[in-house]
């Protein structure tokens, strides 16, 4: 028969770091994204407000890691889930509605955040 012990010494104090790391990343990943869907030229843009103003990062609760793009207006909705509309695109090429689908399951870009994140991760913990 045989015995093995081990002693494991934690080092809570690079944990700590870690776990303020992991919400750094977080917090510039949502970031990353937001400009990522600005840019793309995607979103519905008339006076620009709705993009401009009107959508931003909620960081409310990110120590319990959750960061949100909200758009604060009451036709937003409106636009995103109704694709069908005819979305002008003189100011912006690929305007339209759920402007957000590329970067969700299925999307062309749907391993955008997932890299972002863990890019930033590394660099912020200079692994």
């Amino acid at each position: 028969m045989l015995n093995v012990s081990s002693i494991i010494k934690l080092n809570f104090k690079v944990i700590e770091e870690l776990d303020v790391n992991a919400l750094k990343a977080l917090e510039k990943t949502t970031d990353e994204l937001l400009s990522e869907v600005k840019n793309a030229q995607i979103m519905p843009y008339d006076t620009g407000r709705l993009q401009e103003t009107d959508t931003s990062a909620d960081y409310s609760d990110i120590n319990k890691g959750y960061a949100r793009i909200v758009s604060d207006t009451p036709y937003a909705r409106r636009l995103y889930f109704h694709p069908e509309y005819n979305f002008s695109k003189k100011e912006h090429a690929f305007a339209g509605g759920e402007w957000y689908a590329p970067w969700l399951k299925g999307g062309t870009r749907e391993n955008f955040c997932e890299q972002a994140f863990a890019e930033f991760y590394r660099r912020l913990c200079n692994l």
